[in-house]
């Protein structure tokens, strides 16, 4: 569906966050929506409703537009008296509410189906990337903007990664690099678009409250290669469910493999070809400097000299709040990787710091996603110290008992971030590492999981502002 077939139909916006705000944006601004009409005072003509949390209302009515209509419960026969919903991310379309107005006819969509559709063309988008996976599509999405400029190519960078994409709605960029959640990738299929290159890096449990199941949440991720079938899949070879994939429709592309282009070590290979040593890149952690790889095969297909480009990854800036090592306090690093939101993701922090003793701090809302694996690892490589937090803390409190009695490390419980720092510090001696990698996601404590990252720096003794933003996003 495109914002012109949205003219003469009842539509609501659900959610009033970034997303939120772009897409109604782009149907005041657009002459194709029917909703960017004023009369002869500048007033919008056209009436919208738009569906929003209570503290979210007075920021929507700050807008000065007479003709929104904010309301504070979205109902299930409030939602069905629309054609057309356009809803946030966040908002699951399995949720009670959207599940009845959905069988009285009423259809959701987000605001990147409505950019898709807008740029599907002949069904094929030239230069046109998407990422998704459970981690590192953030860092490879970067990474894939950073690359493509060095170049010479105008490079949008939006998505899930910060700018909506509604917010470049008739932009023009040479090429395009979009993260995408699991949220979103069914968004994509439902515009008829067709990119010419998908990547996925990973599949692990997340996210299961929003999709109801982790067999959902997997095919909803690949939905992006599956359902929207791109002219080239670019697959992560070492990830098993992955591995196991067919895409009659699309040509695969692996990474992680010998043909293609993969880690020996340190070393960066294209088969058997070392190109170049990667111990002193940017990117902390073998899984990062796998995304480089990714990034790499991607370039390739979408005919660029990956070879040429490959050193220009030496001066990409990391991303904030994933393995950000802030700083040093009383002989104590302090590192920030607030955006872990899986139990494996911890994990992979945790071998970055192996042969250092280490206070990791974990916890946060609870999904319901499994600490089996994460406490099966503890049994041999487990930290001098686990402070436990948040929500699901004595979940995975009580799942780690066991192996902290026989095993010899701390386990300890906090009350929250400030408490979790306090034991940390107490528990390590100097030349330890404090590493806040949770696990899990923000909600509840804080707005977002930067706002958990800048908590963590001021508790360090650190500028919260010095936890800058991503560079890059949006067009250059």
């Amino acid at each position: 569906m495109r914002i012109q077939d949205l003219a003469g139909r009842r539509v609501a916006l659900w959610g009033w966050g970034g997303e939120g705000r772009a897409a109604y944006a782009a149907l005041r601004t657009s002459r194709d929506s029917g909703f960017g009409s004023r009369d002869s005072e500048g007033r919008f003509i056209a009436p919208l409703t738009l569906f929003c949390a209570a503290g979210e209302a007075a920021d929507a009515n700050a807008v000065g537009d007479a003709a929104l209509q904010v309301e504070t419960e979205a109902t299930g026969e409030a939602l069905s008296a629309f054609d057309v919903v356009i809803k946030s991310p966040g908002i699951s379309p399995n949720q009670p509410e959207a599940v009845f107005a959905a069988q009285q006819g009423t259809r959701f969509l987000g605001g990147t189906a409505l950019w898709f559709a807008e740029h599907a063309d002949d069904g094929r988008m030239a230069r046109t990337v998407c990422v998704t996976g459970t981690k590192g599509k953030s860092t490879t999405s970067s990474l894939l903007a950073h690359l493509l400029r060095a170049a010479g190519l105008r490079t949008a960078l939006a998505g899930n990664i910060g700018v909506p994409l509604l917010e470049l709605l008739g932009a023009q960029a040479d090429a395009w690099a979009v993260e995408l959640s699991s949220y979103q990738t069914r968004d994509v299929a439902a515009s008829g678009a067709h990119p010419q290159v998908a990547i996925v890096t990973n599949l692990h449990p997340e996210h299961l409250d929003w999709h109801g199941s982790e067999a959902r949440y997997y095919a909803d991720k690949l939905a992006l290669v599956t359902e929207v079938k791109p002219r080239f899949a670019v697959l992560n070879a070492a990830d098993p469910l992955l591995a196991r994939l067919h895409l009659p429709d699309s040509e695969i592309r692996w990474y992680g493999d010998a043909q293609g282009w993969h880690l020996r070590g340190d070393a960066l290979h294209r088969g058997d070809v070392c190109v170049m040593n990667t111990a002193t890149m940017p990117l902390p952690g073998q899984h990062n400097r796998s995304n480089l790889c990714a990034v790499l095969t991607a370039l390739e297909a979408l005919g660029l000299d990956a070879l040429a480009l490959a050193p220009h990854a030496a001066c990409f800036q990391p991303l904030p709040n994933r393995l950000q090592p802030l700083g040093e306090r009383n002989g104590i690093l302090y590192v920030n990787d607030s955006i872990s939101t899986t139990p494996m993701a911890t994990l992979a922090a945790l071998a970055l710091y192996a042969d250092r003793p280490v206070a990791v701090l974990v916890g946060g809302h609870d999904r319901g996603l499994p600490w089996d694996e994460f406490a099966e690892a503890m049994k041999a490589y487990a930290p001098r110290a686990i402070i436990t937090m948040g929500q699901n803390g004595p979940r995975i409190h009580a799942l780690l008992a066991p192996m902290a009695a026989v095993n010899g490390f701390l386990l300890d419980a906090a009350r929250d971030l400030a408490d979790a720092v306090a034991k940390a510090r107490a528990a390590l001696p100097e030349g330890g590492v404090i590493l806040l990698s949770p696990g899990a996601p923000s909600f509840g404590a804080y707005r977002n999981y930067v706002e958990r990252g800048r908590h963590f720096a001021a508790l360090a003794g650190f500028d919260p502002e010095a936890i800058l933003g991503i560079n890059g996003m949006g067009i250059a």
